[in-house]
Parts: structure tokens; sequence; C-alpha cells
């Protein structure tokens, strides 16, 4: 199992408040791997540190490594512009820019960047489309609102917009927790087909979810790692009793 990212005794902090507590996690490359636990046990946390987000609330502080190929993302003279290209994210609720059309939602990134060229532009903002299965459906309206298609759309045109950077890895925030089954089943098709050129992590609250979708599961309980392992492992004969308790329902 070749790690992608590596996290090395992480703490987390908001002020005095401990959110992740000493967790070492490797979450392999070009696999889905799924963060579950009852809410408030830190697994959004965990998932923010790993491209610094975190750190961008105020009073957030972060302790331990995050290795990204190997390298620490928190190491002296890290730009943390550069590791959010490379590790892109989709939070819970669809976010397109409301002001901005479909297109410019896509390359909006890429623009930032200083990228001018239009046929850059155009070329990518198909091909972010068309791997987030959105192309087919959006292609003759790429000027209206970003808000104007449904939320199904709306979230991937979010996991669009998060891909046209080029990404290594995409991080995924309860991207379903607002979604109809029919359009969370579409985002679970995209994943399928995106984990053989990105590596995947998604937090999620729904263990069903979690075990249609994920190659890997980690369970946190209280901002600690309880345990990680082969998604059937984790559901069908888990080690540790907190775990087994966490599936079965009797807490959480």
């Amino acid at each position: 199992m070749e790690a992608k990212i590596e996290t090395e005794h992480l703490n987390a902090y908001f002020g005095d408040n401990r959110a992740v507590k000493d967790v070492s996690l490797s979450v392999p490359k070009n696999k889905i791997t799924a963060i579950i636990g009852p809410s408030g046990c830190g697994k959004s946390t965990l998932i923010r540190c790993m491209n610094r987000m975190h750190e961008v609330v105020r009073g957030a502080r972060v302790e331990g490594k995050v290795l990204l190929d190997g390298e620490d993302i928190y190491g002296p003279g890290t730009d943390a512009v550069l590791v959010r290209r490379k590790v892109g994210m989709v939070f819970q609720k669809p976010n397109p820019f409301p002001t901005m059309s479909i297109y410019d939602n896509v390359v909006a990134g890429l623009r930032l960047n200083g990228e001018k060229d239009w046929k850059v532009l155009d070329k990518t903002a198909e091909g972010s489309l068309r791997l987030a299965a959105l192309w087919d459906e959006v292609k003759h309206s790429l000027d209206a609102s970003g808000v104007s298609i449904s939320g199904g759309q709306q979230q991937r045109l979010c996991i669009a917009r998060a891909l046209a950077v080029e990404p290594e890895v995409l991080l995924l925030d309860e991207p379903c927790s607002a979604l109809d089954p029919i359009a969370t089943a579409k985002i679970e098709d995209l994943l399928f087909d995106l984990k053989d050129r990105f590596t995947i992590a998604i937090v999620t609250h729904n263990m069903q979810h979690a075990a249609r979708i994920a190659d890997y599961t980690a369970f946190m309980y209280l901002g600690q790692l309880i345990e990680f392992d082969d998604t059937k492992k984790i559901f069908e004969n888990p080690d540790n009793e907190l775990t087994e308790k966490y599936i079965t329902g009797r807490f959480g």
C-alpha cells in the first residue's frame, strides 16, 4: 500500500480545544479512503489539516506532520497556496461562485494563477467538466450562472473546479449530505472513475455510502483514530469494540 498522504502524531487545535488527537494515518495512493465517526469527532478537521485549510481559522494551529509524497506540508518555507493546488477540497454544501457562469466557475483557479490563454481555458473547462461527468448536461449553457443548476450538478461543478487546477489529491467533506439519492449515486459513480487518476479521501456520516465506495475506512471518535483498515474488514469484522458499536448503531 503506497501512501500519498500521511499524518504523523497530528494534533489540531481551535484555541485550547484539541480537536484531533495524535492521529497517525496513511491515505493510500489512487484509492478512496472514507473517514467515518460521530458528529464532532474531528473528521472534517483532520482532512482540513491535509491541505492547510485548518490554519485559515482564527486561533487554529497544528502540531505534528502531514506528509505529501514524503514531504512535510507544514515544513519551513512550504507554500500553502501550492499545497492547496496539489490537494483540492470539495465542501459539504455546494458552493459555486454565484456571480460567475458555469464556465467561469471551472476556470477560476487557472485565472487566479495567471492563465489568460483562451485555448487553454476552453480545453481545461471542457476536460474538467467531462471528468466531473457534467459536460453533456451543461455544454449548451456554459454562460448560465453556476447556481442555476441543480444541487447535485452544483456539487459536480465544484468537483470540476477543483480538478481544473490538476490536483494530485481530492478531499471531500460530506459531499453528498445535502443531495438526494439519485444525485448521490452520480457522485459515487464519479468518484469510482476518478480514483484511477487521483487519491481521494472522503468524510461521510453515511456508513452505507462509505461501504459502497471506499477501499479503506478510518473510524474516528473524540478526536482519536480508533481503527483503520480495508473497508470490508471494518464493516464486517472490526478489531475494536468501539468500531463495532458504531457500525452496528449502538452509539453515535
